[in-house]
């Protein structure tokens, strides 16, 4: 069997070691970073996207990678990545009619994710008999999400409201408000399951069972990559055989590595569009250890890189 090279490397060579260095109680690191932050604001959007500047920004983001400290965060949006959101329609709309189908949201945080994709898949194929398993680490931010009861006082979650990305028409349509708080409407609380649970647990993985969806967004970029590319691996047992998974947040070299070795088919559809659909993490790069690079065409296997979404051959990935 071949063993394939580790990818981590950088983080115990020298340049790491360097990358966390402290001088009179400061980060030289951070200093050149905060010194090269206005000059990369003035480039142009499209010379940024060069092969050249693309290049430096890389690495200013691998240097913030490895002297950032990682932590979770429980923000989100309704609505966040609309083509995600569209094709995972695409997906539930090839079952037949008054199929089940079972999903699991994991790290659901304050539940707008699984009211999206409800709402998403509700509204396109009332028939379906869709159940969702939403699991996270903190049982505070599940009881807040079954709540399923949003105001104005949210935006401390994200620094900015919730609501920000609906339309007036979902705003009326998924919520019932009263003053400025909005409660999920009943049709869309319907069929989930609230868990106490981590990703990265075997006993939770068992305790699931087999899916057709698996969602694993926005929280494996949080963890060191050794730890990310073992709770992936392991979230890949959640899917029954031909299962999708959706997986974005997450370092783009930890996702490739366990695609390649799991042998995860790249989907394709609407590829490019989800991988832009976030506007909070496709603009944070290169500054923030969550941002994501733009897509780069000339990098080899580039589809395998940039798609967040796979279908998974059997249950063991």
């Amino acid at each position: 069997m071949k063993v394939s090279e580790p990818v981590y490397d950088a983080s115990q060579s020298i340049f790491a070691r360097a990358a966390r260095l402290r001088l009179f109680g400061k980060s030289p690191a951070k200093v050149y970073l905060r010194l090269n932050k206005p000059i990369w604001e003035i480039i142009p959007r499209g010379l940024q996207n060069s092969d050249p500047v693309h290049a430096y920004g890389a690495w200013l983001q691998s240097l913030v990678r490895l002297s950032a400290t990682r932590e979770q965060y429980f923000g989100t949006f309704f609505l966040r990545n609309r083509p995600a959101l569209e094709l995972m329609r695409r997906i539930a709309d090839k079952k037949p009619k008054g199929a089940p189908l079972r999903i699991v949201v994991l790290a659901c945080s304050a539940g707008a994710e699984v009211y999206s994709i409800l709402w998403t898949i509700r509204s396109a194929r009332p028939d379906l008999k869709v159940s969702v398993r939403a699991v996270d680490i903190s049982q505070k931010i599940l009881n807040f999400a079954e709540n399923g009861v949003y105001a104005s006082d949210t935006t401390g979650l994200v620094g900015s409201s919730i609501f920000e990305r609906l339309t007036a028409h979902e705003m009326e349509h998924m919520f019932d408000w009263k003053g400025d708080a909005a409660s999920v409407k009943p049709w869309l609380r319907e069929g989930i399951t609230w868990q106490l649970g981590d990703a990265s647990s075997p006993e939770l993985i068992r305790a699931l069972g087999p899916q057709d969806i698996v969602v694993a967004n926005n929280f494996l970029c949080h963890m060191e990559p050794p730890a990310a590319e073992s709770c992936l691996r392991n979230i890949a047992g959640l899917l029954d055989r031909g299962g999708c998974l959706f997986v974005s947040g997450v370092d783009l070299d930890v996702r490739a590595k366990v695609a390649r070795e799991l042998g995860w088919r790249p989907i394709p559809e609407l590829l490019e569009q989800i991988h832009d659909g976030d506007p909070c993490v496709r603009n944070d790069w290169p500054w923030k250890w969550w941002g994501l690079e733009p897509l780069n065409r000339s990098k080899p296997n580039w589809r395998s890189r940039y798609a967040a979404f796979f279908e998974v051959n059997d249950g063991n990935g």
